[in-house]
């Protein structure tokens, strides 16, 4: 499996919303295969018009990599803070609210 991840915040890109054609992040979205990949790539380039300026720039804000490299060697992590017993720890950008130690939706389950 392949996600789409900007390179400067390693966010796992979703796909281009359909009304305002905005891409924004979702840790869900990975493909199958690398060709679905990089047609992901061109229809978030598309979605951005940024084939009408410059072709290249996708290429250079985006990239594609193997789900286990990438949260291996690439995913960076942030500190936050735990909301019950106010002790910092490390996680990775891509974990949803609901899975932090930090959120209250955590915690009310």
């Amino acid at each position: 499996m392949y996600y789409v991840y900007e390179k400067s915040s390693t966010y796992i890109m979703g796909k281009p919303s359909k009304y305002d054609r905005v891409v924004r992040p979702d840790h869900r979205q990975f493909y199958k295969t690398m060709p679905a990949a990089k047609a992901a790539l061109t229809r978030i380039a598309k979605a951005e018009g940024l084939l009408k300026t410059d072709p290249n720039y996708a290429e250079y804000r985006y990239a594609i990599a193997e789900t286990e490299y990438f949260h291996n060697n690439i995913e960076k992590s942030r500190t936050r803070t735990g909301l019950m017993n106010g002790v910092e720890f490390s996680e990775p950008v891509n974990t949803p609210s609901y899975m932090s130690h930090a959120s209250e939706a955590y915690w009310s389950m």
